[in-house]
């Protein structure tokens, strides 16, 4: 079992990818497939190329040989958020306000847990859906997850 939590790997990973240039979208630790894979997801402006993904792979792997977080075995993945990028913090909504997003809630709001449309914003601690013609405020602290509809 991990002896730190997400929210710790990232704080823990954050500002040494900051000082690479490099913003931490999210951090996934989970089973995959019969492995544990701790998927950690960066971003910037000018997008992720793979020598990216492998000068943060070797900071990360810096960190987590010295503060030693793990303890069972585990697979390190560092990759670009893709098309359909999680969003993760009050400041990712606010910057992709405008475009289509996915959110799930832990519990239901308005009796519906799934809400895909359009992000309208953020007011106070809520995220607002327009679906369709009805808009949803979406407590932040409540989405289980959120990521935006990939426009091909």
């Amino acid at each position: 079992m991990m002896r730190v939590t997400v929210a710790g790997l990232q704080k823990l990973f954050e500002p040494g990818i900051q000082a690479l240039g490099f913003e931490l979208v999210d951090v996934e630790y989970a089973a995959d497939g019969g492995r544990n894979v701790l998927r950690v997801y960066i971003d910037r402006p000018a997008g992720i190329t793979v020598d990216d993904c492998a000068k943060v792979s070797r900071q990360v792997s810096a960190v987590l040989d010295v503060e030693d977080p793990i303890p069972e075995g585990y697979t390190l993945e560092v990759s670009s958020p893709g098309l359909d990028r999680p969003l993760v913090k009050r400041a990712d909504f606010e910057r992709f306000a405008g475009q289509q997003v996915k959110v799930r809630m832990r519990e239901a709001v308005a009796e519906r847990r799934n809400f895909k449309g359009t992000l309208a914003g953020v007011e106070g601690d809520a995220i607002v859906v327009q679906v369709d013609q009805e808009r949803f405020s979406l407590p932040i602290a409540r989405i289980e997850r959120a990521r935006l509809v990939p426009q091909l």
